[in-house]
């Protein structure tokens, strides 16, 4: 039926997704070392991508790498896991060419 198409078409977009932001993981864990401000995008992307929106509290004033952290996280607020994955997917593409 056309609904489990649809359903199947999803399935395989999701996987599709799912499948290049693990190459991207893969890819990321040999790229030489970043700037801190790539690592932080990078970082939020992937918290974005595997947790959604921040769900804790923001560290205190003496964990700045903490709070670095969680401000990267807290700007990718409110977009989807396969926006996500995408965005760190072009992190990724952007820092290994």
């Amino acid at each position: 039926s056309c609904r489990t198409y649809q359903a199947a078409l999803v399935t395989r977009t999701m996987s599709a997704f799912q499948e290049e932001f693990n190459l991207a993981v893969e890819v990321a864990n040999k790229l030489p070392k970043a700037s801190n401000e790539d690592m932080l995008e990078m970082y939020g992307w992937f918290k974005q991508s595997n947790l959604g929106d921040v769900n804790t509290a923001r560290p205190g004033m003496f964990d700045m790498k903490g709070k670095a952290k969680w401000d990267a996280w807290e700007k990718c607020k409110g977009v989807s896991k396969e926006e996500a994955m995408q965005k760190y997917c072009e992190v990724i593409k952007r820092l290994s060419a």
